[in-house]
């Protein structure tokens, strides 16, 4: 780290909620907010944003005749950074940089535009503007009126945390002391889950804790999908807004033996953690926040670069997935919300079907992690302000 770097808001909607306090008392009840929904004929679970939640993005995309025309990725992402621009305090004037990152990006508007351009061998007007990526964060700096650089991509699903190394990168080389990064999915499709059942990955019954992340016992992949965003405000330097304080980053990616796989061991996470620890010694983390995604082999794989990495000082270890699935580019940052929650609350999130997972004695320090296809992985260590 070249200068300290505070966060300074965090605005979010999953399947928790859409306040820190309503995403806060979510997490604190030992139940998951994945169930079933019918996608063409055939029921799949997923975890889905709350009714009420769907009323309010349905308000925005009304609330403006261009917005009619936009994917809930591109809602979700204005949605959720209207309400981290107003926590943090910022105004347009500030010229802030935004960094908004998605995997798929609008996917459920590039299936209709297709399925229409099938039927009828011509496409619509505005199928090309709406489905490209750079369109959520052009999309929010719109909104915002804000003057300041905007970057979109996707880097599967680290997308979000390689968002948030891109706005540190920027305030640390000085030209820009703020930046909005975040992630924004919204992949509950009928061709988006199709493609992550043909993987095999995807949780097939219906039980109690349908997604099994961290379980290593698991004999099943059981990766569930949901739909989200998480946005975080960066700034230089700690002040009295402070919610944590970015203390290290790190990141990787190691060579691919499979499309869709890390090695047994996640190399990839074993230097960005290392990279993240920096001057810390691994005995001061308390917690590390973990990719997990469910499946037999990632899970295991994370939890033995862990293994490697701390030794004998192996710290506590949670994931959210088992609660809210697998939002892909938006993952990172709403495993850094949950992170901040603990900082701040003090309390350690487990997961309830493994009552045997080791529990902090305090929580100071919490490693976030982030991979996703391609190998590509994102650790970023926060501290308490």
């Amino acid at each position: 780290m070249q200068k300290p770097i505070s966060i300074t808001a965090v605005s979010s909607i999953s399947s928790l909620g859409k306040s820190l306090d309503t995403v806060w008392r979510s997490y604190l009840l030992n139940k998951t907010f994945i169930s079933e929904k019918a996608f063409q004929d055939k029921n799949v679970m997923v975890a889905s944003i709350p009714e009420d939640v769907k009323k309010e993005i349905e308000v925005l995309k009304q609330s403006d005749n261009k917005y009619k025309s936009l994917d809930d990725t591109v809602l979700f992402a204005i949605y959720t950074s209207r309400n981290a621009i107003k926590q943090s305090g910022w105004n347009a004037n500030d010229n802030f940089g935004i960094n908004i990152g998605s995997s798929r990006g609008a996917t459920a508007l590039f299936e209709n535009y297709h399925k229409s351009f099938l039927k009828n061998n011509k496409a619509k007007t505005l199928s090309s503007p709406t489905t490209t990526l750079g369109n959520i964060a052009s999309w929010v700096a719109h909104d915002l009126q804000t003057q300041g650089p905007e970057i979109s991509h996707s880097i599967t699903c680290s997308t979000a945390l390689h968002a948030m190394l891109n706005g540190i990168a920027w305030i640390n080389s000085g030209m820009c002391n703020k930046f909005l990064v975040g992630g924004s999915e919204a992949p509950l499709t009928p061709f988006t889950i199709a493609q992550m059942q043909a993987l095999k990955i995807y949780a097939k019954q219906p039980k109690e804790f349908p997604c099994q992340a961290l379980n290593l016992d698991k004999t099943e992949n059981t990766m569930v999908l949901g739909e989200g965003a998480s946005m975080v405000c960066l700034e230089a330097g700690e002040n009295e807004k402070s919610l944590a304080i970015v203390k290290g980053y790190g990141y990787a990616t190691e060579i691919l033996q499979h499309n869709i796989s890390i090695s047994s061991d996640a190399q990839c996470f074993q230097r960005s953690m290392k990279m993240a620890l920096g001057e810390t010694s691994p005995e001061e983390i308390d917690v590390v926040v973990m990719h997990a995604p469910g499946t037999i082999k990632g899970d295991l794989s994370e939890y033995k670069a862990i293994k490697a990495v701390f030794k004998e000082n192996t710290p506590a270890v949670t994931t959210n997935k088992w609660k809210i699935g697998h939002t892909f580019g938006a993952s990172g940052t709403l495993s850094l919300e949950m992170a901040i929650l603990m900082l701040q609350h003090q309390k350690f999130i487990g997961i309830p079907y493994l009552e045997s997972l080791k529990l902090p004695k305090t929580i100071s320090n919490i490693l976030v992690n982030a991979v996703g296809f391609g190998g590509n992985a994102v650790s970023i260590l926060l501290s308490k302000k």
